[in-house]
């Protein structure tokens, strides 16, 4: 089974695009609370996730001690959820290749998130994997997205189009590996309709203000999930992280659904 077959079924099983984000912030409990505040979010939020995408930046901010967390998190992982790596990885081939074993083979995880900007052969040691994937970020969430991204070439394309360029050479050359895209919700108004029917990767929903009407306005058919961190592991109400889950899995399901009507 492909990745992206995978997070479809996972999709059609559960009727939920919802992506979890694992952002821990040790709070006054310290890192010695992050284990069982993460695990207690996976238990009660599972049922209504697509996928889960912990983020390495909080894991390495605790140290040593952070990364024992992360894969200790993953080993305990619901095995037909599919688990986003949130590492944004970009070096020169050699070093890319070990990233490539370091995550694919030694963790549990079926896709991280790459930076592709170092070129074709930065990506390529991530594309010989049998039912993983990749996100290459296209088009981020924050305002700095205009600075390179959005930025229209001489051709009429945009950057972001020479991303997923790259998208369609891996499927040219047969490559193992499903390549999808990160577009941040906030700035994909005008980009959707650029993308191809590959997965894409959707932040910028809950605190960074995204919309999810730009969604249904594209009429999508791939298994796109909207990621959602804050709004599920620290939104200050009276709700459990399941029922804030639920809350917004139905928020997104409804936006399909008007899509589709």
């Amino acid at each position: 089974m492909t990745y992206a077959e995978k997070l479809q079924h996972r999709i059609t099983r559960t009727g939920s695009r919802l992506c979890v984000g694992l952002d821990p912030r040790p709070g006054d409990g310290g890192i010695g609370a992050v284990k069982g505040f993460l695990q207690r979010v996976v238990a009660e939020t599972w049922e209504h996730a697509a996928a889960y995408k912990p983020n390495m930046a909080y894991f390495e901010a605790m140290g040593l001690e952070g990364i024992r967390i992360l894969e200790e998190l993953l080993q305990g992982m619901p095995s037909d959820v599919p688990v986003i790596l949130d590492a944004k990885r970009s070096d020169i081939g050699e070093t890319q290749k070990y990233y490539a074993q370091s995550y694919f083979k030694n963790w549990n995880v079926d896709a991280v998130t790459l930076n592709p900007f170092l070129g074709y052969d930065s990506i390529e040691p991530f594309l010989g994997w049998e039912g993983k994937g990749v996100y290459l970020l296209a088009v981020t969430s924050n305002p700095g997205s205009a600075d390179f991204q959005r930025q229209m070439l001489a051709d009429g394309r945009h950057v972001f189009e020479l991303v997923t360029a790259m998208g369609a050479r891996a499927r040219a050359e047969g490559k193992a590996t499903d390549v999808g895209y990160v577009v941040g919700l906030t700035n994909a108004a005008d980009v959707l309709s650029k993308m191809p029917e590959a997965p894409l990767l959707v932040p910028g929903l809950g605190a960074q203000g995204g919309d999810l009407a730009a969604l249904a306005a594209a009429r999508r058919k791939a298994p796109d999930v909207i990621n959602v961190s804050r709004g599920i592991l620290y939104a200050g109400d009276a709700l459990s992280f399941g029922e804030r889950a639920r809350q917004w899995a139905g928020r997104i399901s409804e936006a399909y659904a008007v899509r589709s009507s």
